[in-house]
């Protein structure tokens, strides 16, 4: 635990883990005496934070009787989280705290997808067609009506987690069951699978103003290989969207957190360019983790978003035009999926470690551990990040990068 200055305000920050380690850092940079609340208490944040709690992240009652009784109360300035889909416990406890943050109607809306539709489909806001389902025979109905490929994810998750891609192949009712096993609240939803250009946006939305500080253009290679799960590996940017289609994200962005009912905040967003223009899949009212808003935006766009979700979180005043995005050098970043075992050693990774144009190079698994079968972007094994003067070049590296490590499984 660090020691606090006097004038020092405190940020709260939920979670400690890997995804929250650039939001501390740059909390700390800011100025702020950095709260951490995470369950596990082996979380790599502890350490880097200034103080912390060992408090689940969703325990919104054990947060806030934490927070009563904390030395340092009277300093909070706000909370905020990156990386955790939980932008109503956010909501609740700035509630109690009376420090900035989505209202907490919006903030529901935002972490569930079917209502979250909802209000886009009513305010007139391009999206998939989309059924909540109430079972099998209910999803069996929407194909007929649709026409396959479609897609079923529940409402409540992310990372992937229990969403398919229903395209004739394969046991439907099976993955259906799937997925409404990993919903908290029980609930799936089916939507149209829309075709084109996959978008991860994270925009800043300030007095109603938008700016879009980062695109990526995803990277959906191995779709076929990983059917039915619907698993990413990576991204670029710069995008190669033109200036009119990024104008078009901006106007969707901002009609989204106007349907949404958001004036201050943060919304990452799934987006595709169709051929009619951009449509929205979903948006997350927070700031992303898995090195978009860390390293992707930063690096390509030359704009640190987490200090601006920061400062919206704890009411700083700032210019929303500082955080224009200016595109810098190609980045991309890319995954390793190696088949399920038990992992007996990675090679060549102090190699990759000694190019300049690797900007990271991280494993989830060590020597020893037991790798799950692919299921979502949780299980992913590890990741690295290149970048070079262009996407040719970008492309040789990565291709360099996965033939220098070789994972060794039994």
């Amino acid at each position: 635990m660090s020691n606090k200055q006097d004038q020092q305000k405190v940020l709260v920050l939920l979670g400690a883990g890997a995804d929250q380690l650039f939001a501390i850092k740059t909390g700390k940079a800011l100025g702020y005496f950095v709260l951490v609340f995470d369950s596990n208490p082996a979380s790599p944040g502890f350490d880097l934070a200034d103080d912390s709690a060992v408090v689940s992240t969703r325990d919104v009652l054990g947060i806030i009787s934490y927070l009563k009784t904390y030395r340092y109360f009277s300093d909070i300035a706000g909370i905020t989280v990156m990386g955790s889909d939980i932008p109503e416990i956010v909501a609740e406890v700035a509630q109690f705290l009376k420090t900035p943050a989505l209202s907490l109607t919006a903030a529901i809306k935002a972490c569930h997808k079917y209502k979250m539709k909802q209000c886009f489909a009513e305010q007139g806001v391009p999206i998939p067609a989309f059924r909540l389902l109430a079972d099998e025979n209910d999803l069996a109905v929407f194909i007929e009506q649709q026409g396959l490929p479609v897609v079923i994810k529940p409402v409540d998750r992310s990372g992937a987690r229990g969403v398919f891609l229903l395209d004739g192949r394969g046991d439907w009712r099976s993955l259906y069951q799937r997925s409404l096993a990993e919903s908290f609240c029980g609930q799936v939803l089916a939507e149209e699978y829309l075709l084109g250009l996959q978008l991860s946006t994270e925009s800043i939305i300030k007095n109603s103003a938008v700016i879009t500080a980062g695109i990526a253009d995803r990277n959906y290679e191995k779709l076929a290989a990983f059917a039915p799960h619907i698993i990413e590996n990576g991204g670029w940017v710069p995008s190669v969207l033109s200036s009119e289609q990024l104008s078009q994200v901006d106007s969707l962005i901002s009609k989204a957190s106007k349907a949404l009912g958001i004036r201050d905040g943060i919304i990452k967003g799934d987006l595709v360019l169709t051929a009619e223009g951009p449509k929205i899949i979903e948006v997350a009212a927070r700031l992303s983790g898995g090195d978009f808003s860390e390293s992707l935006i930063p690096l390509g766009y030359g704009v640190n978003i987490v200090e601006a979700g920061i400062r919206l979180a704890t009411g700083e005043e700032f210019e929303l035009s500082s955080y224009t995005p200016e595109p810098q050098l190609c980045v991309a970043n890319r995954y390793f999926f190696p088949p399920p075992g038990r992992l007996l050693a990675i090679h060549g990774v102090e190699l990759v470690r000694q190019q300049s144009w690797v900007q990271k190079l991280a494993f989830s698994y060590e020597v020893g551990c037991t790798i799950p079968p692919l299921r979502s972007h949780a299980d992913r094994f590890g990741m690295f990040i290149v970048q070079g003067k262009n996407r040719s070049q970008v492309e040789e590296r990565i291709q360099w990068v996965y033939e220098t490590i070789r994972i060794e499984i039994a």
